[in-house]
């Protein structure tokens, strides 16, 4: 289990489901769904729900694009945290979130695939964290025009390669949405 010390609980960590980041996505409308679900259930469990909202140059604070999608509501109980960096605990205020609520364990989903999700999931794991990536519920744009793979096998590899992601004292996996589970 986790090796931070005294942090039972589980958080499900929303990552940069934004407009201008999701739009035109792979599936969406589908990998959107999926979160709100889990979004409901964690907080049916009382598990919390971090939210992670992304700002650059590129995807500036405060416009449309920067807005989450209107599919997912945050409560105002629910932290949000505002970073400029992949990583989502690089510069940002989620350590201390998540240590005052007591999380070693991360239910992670969002975007991007190849970028935030992948930054963040390694960055937890090398902070003491467990981590459960939802493997149906990320996404990512289509990048092949600069000579990525195509976002499915974008999508696929990350979560092969962190199934089988491991270090003394923590886990990591791999799970679809429908048999993650919120501990009550």
């Amino acid at each position: 289990m986790t090796t931070l010390t005294d942090r039972p609980r589980t958080a499900l960590l929303v990552v940069d489901v934004q407009q201008g980041v999701v739009d035109g996505a792979h599936e969406r409308d589908a990998v959107v769904s999926r979160i709100a679900t889990l979004v409901e259930r964690a907080r049916a469990a009382g598990t919390p729900v971090v939210w992670v909202q992304h700002s650059d140059d590129e995807l500036e604070a405060g416009s449309p694009a920067w807005q989450y999608v209107p599919e997912l509501s945050r409560l105002d109980s629910e932290p949000l945290v505002a970073k400029r960096y992949g990583d989502s605990f690089e510069d940002t205020t989620l350590e201390g979130e998540l240590a005052s609520a007591g999380v070693g364990h991360l239910v992670v989903a969002g975007a991007e695939s190849d970028a935030c999700i992948r930054s963040t999931i390694h960055g937890a794991f090398t902070r003491g964290y467990d981590v459960t990536l939802v493997g149906d519920a990320h996404t990512a744009g289509d990048k092949s025009e600069w000579g990525a793979p195509s976002v499915p096998d974008v999508v696929a590899h990350t979560n092969l390669y962190w199934s089988f992601q491991a270090a003394p004292g923590r886990t990591a996996q791999v799970l679809d949405a429908a048999d993650v589970s919120f501990p009550a």
